[in-house]
Formats: C-alpha cells, structure tokens, sequence
C-alpha cells in the first residue's frame, strides 16, 4: 500500500494512486509512505524520484554507517521501531530516504508513530514545508513514544519492587518476571540507541534546513536522558534479581535445616529399631491377621501426611 502526501491548495492532500506520478514534480509531494509495497509500486517511485529503495536486508544492517548516509542526490537514514505484541516487543526497520525534498518512508509494519505524524501533519502543514522537517517529526514522536515506554517499564519495576518487598518468600515465577522486565529494557535500551546514532549522523549533515538543528540537539538530549533512565531501570533489575535469588537461598536454607534437625530427630529412634529389629516375643500385632496390612497403610499414610504437611509449609 502506498500514501502520497501532496501540496495542493494551500493543504496536504492524501492519494494512493501511483499514475499521479505522471503529472506531478517534486514540489507537489511531500512525503511518499510505503507500507509493504508491491513490486509494481517499489518500480514507480523508484522511477518518479530516480533513486534505488533498499531492500530489507541493507534496511537491517546494524553497522552504524547503515543507520545514515548520504549519496549525491539522497539522504538514506534506518531506524527500528517497536511493534507491540502482548507483553514483549518485536523490532521492525523502517527505511527512509529524503531526495529532491520529498521523503519516502518503506516499513512492512503499522506503526502508531506514522498515524500519528500524519495527524500533525494535516492539523500543522505549514510546520512541515519539507520532507526534513517531516523526517524530524516522525522522529520526534517515535521519541515520544520511548519515552512512554520506559515510565511504563519503570512503573513495573516499582510494582514488581514492592510485591518482593511485601512477599515473605519468593517462587520462580518472580525470577521469569524480571527476567521478562530485563529482556524489555534491553530492547527499549537498543533502541533508544538507535535513535540516538541516527540523530547524531543527522547532526552533522549540513543538508538539512538551519532551523532544524536546534530541535535537533534538544531531541539528542532527550534521548541522552532516556538512556541513562533505561540504565537506571537495568541496575535496579539487576538488584532485585539478586535480591530475590538472596531470598530463595535463605529459604533453601531454611528448609535445608529443617529437614537436618528432623533426620537427627528421627536417628535415635530408628538406631534402636534397627539394633533390637522389633523382633519381640510379646508384641500384639505378630499373632493378628492384618497386622502386615496394617502395618503397610500405616507407613504409607505417615509419609503422605508428611508429604502434605512439608508441601503446605512449602518446603517441597
């Protein structure tokens, strides 16, 4: 599916029909969106702005001079963006390239950011007079979002902080929970990152608009601080983690002693029986007929009762 985003009428205009391409220049588009486009759609803008789009394979290069460059008629920028699924979170790339003013944008995925950079589209066009303002204000509310990911991610940790702090013992299912917390704040880490080498590589362009750059050097400094948040969020996991193992070894510990004092307990007795084997010649039970029988239930139910009673004190 591909959106167009044209200047007509003192106003943005949305089309998704690829035979525009015939009529119109450079000036009359701002921004070409690209949502999992098809092989005939990916030739048409290809041929509009005489530019190659990447294939998803260069899109998912990690190596930092893959997240900006710059060619003689193109600016191609690769940022990751969050697509929720549940509780965890699954990274998509998504592709930029700014030529000629316009900017395109290829993802494969629907992203809360690019609705919500096409509503402050429409409300403010005259914010956005080109693709690189456009550019700046996608990722501008992608940042946004990260940032509401990582007060969320914190508000988590509180909780998961406070129902250790309140809980007497702790099972696995606290483990996997912060294990859970400390997979989402790697990612969120990472991407954060991201954003960041994209900006810095922007930063030092001297392409874009001189408006730009101050925006620019207060949005690194946001990201700056989400960094050292998420760092924060790690340390504080990485303490609840040992916190919570610390627990369950004084708990094993615990159960380690009783099940000592109660073999000491239990060695006398059992030392006697063994030594004289309860092979008496006036003992009640030889001469009655159950009395194997008995003797079998009984031991059975002891062990039961005791199985029952170490599970309820959760010993077992």
């Amino acid at each position: 599916m591909i959106t167009i985003y044209l200047k007509q009428y003192n106003k943005i205009v949305r089309n998704a029909d690829i035979k525009l391409f015939d009529d119109l220049g450079y000036d009359d588009i701002l921004w070409i969106d690209m949502l999992s486009p098809t092989i005939k759609e990916q030739k048409a803008v290809e041929n509009f702005m005489e530019i190659n789009l990447q294939t998803r394979q260069q899109v998912e290069e990690i190596e930092s001079t893959s997240k900006y460059s710059e060619t003689e008629n193109a600016i191609i920028s690769n940022s990751n963006f969050f697509l929720p699924t549940g509780e965890s979170f699954v990274i998509e790339p998504v592709s930029f390239i700014i030529s000629e003013g316009v900017l395109i944008s290829v993802r494969n995925s629907e992203f809360r950011t690019f609705s919500e950079a096409a509503k402050r589209l429409q409300m403010n066009y005259r914010s956005y007079p080109t693709g690189y303002h456009l550019l700046i204000s996608i990722l501008e509310v992608r940042i946004d979002f990260d940032a509401d990911l990582v007060e969320s991610l914190a508000r988590q940790i509180a909780l998961l902080s406070k129902d250790i702090s309140m809980n007497e013992s702790v099972d696995k299912e606290v483990i996997k929970r912060i294990n859970h917390l400390q997979e989402n704040t790697m990612l969120i880490r990472e991407n954060i990152f991201d954003r960041q080498r994209v900006l810095s590589g922007i930063l030092r362009s001297e392409r874009f608009p001189n408006d730009i750059y101050p925006k620019l050097s207060l949005m690194i400094k946001d990201v700056n601080s989400l960094i050292n948040h998420a760092d924060f969020s790690s340390d504080r996991l990485d303490y609840m983690q040992d916190t919570a193992l610390g627990l369950i070894n004084i708990e094993q510990s615990n159960v380690t002693k009783i099940f000592t004092v109660a073999a000491l307990f239990f060695m006398p007795p059992t030392m006697i029986a063994s030594l004289y084997g309860m092979n008496f010649k006036h003992m009640p039970e030889t001469e009655w007929e159950y009395g194997y029988v008995f003797a079998l239930g009984l031991m059975v139910l002891v062990s039961c009762l005791t199985y029952v009673y170490f599970k309820w004190k959760k010993w077992l």
